[in-house]
C-alpha cells in the first residue's frame, strides 16, 4: 500500500472522529443544525474516502483518478464542515463561499469517481 493510501486512511479516521464529535455537539446544543450538517458530510465522506481507496488499491477503478477523487472528498468535506462549524461557533465562515466551494468540489469528486470506474486501468 502506498503512502497516499495511508494518508487518506488517516484523514478518513480524523474525519470520522470529527463527525462523531460534531454529532454529539449538535445533539446537545441549541440551534445546532449547521453542526448536524457538518457531521453528516464528514461521516459520509470518511466512508467514501475509505471505499475509494479500497477500490483504487484493488485496481477496480483507475487508481490515479480514484485517489484524486478521494483527495477531493477529504479536502471538500473538511472545507464544507469547517465553514459550517466556524459559522456556528465564531459567527463567521472560513472565507466567502467556502461551504458552496466545498459542496461543488464534493460533486466534482463524485463525478471523478464515476470516471475512475468507467476508465479502469488496462492490463
Amino acid at each position: 500500500m502506498n503512502r497516499a493510501y495511508r494518508i487518506l486512511i488517516v484523514l478518513a479516521g480524523i474525519m470520522g472522529a470529527d463527525g462523531v464529535m460534531l454529532a454529539a455537539a449538535a445533539a446537545h446544543g441549541a440551534d445546532a443544525s449547521r453542526l448536524a450538517a457538518a457531521s453528516s458530510v464528514l461521516l459520509f465522506h470518511a466512508c467514501a474516502v475509505l471505499g475509494t481507496v479500497a477500490l483504487a488499491e484493488r485496481g477496480i477503478v483507475h487508481a490515479r483518478t480514484g485517489i484524486t477523487a478521494a483527495c477531493g472528498f477529504a479536502l471538500a468535506a473538511g472545507l464544507f464542515a469547517g465553514d459550517l462549524t466556524l459559522r456556528h461557533y465564531a459567527g463567521h465562515g472560513l472565507f466567502p463561499m467556502a461551504a458552496p466551494t466545498g459542496g461543488t468540489l464534493l460533486i466534482v469528486s463524485w463525478l471523478a469517481l464515476a470516471v475512475a470506474a468507467a476508465w479502469p486501468k488496462r492490463g
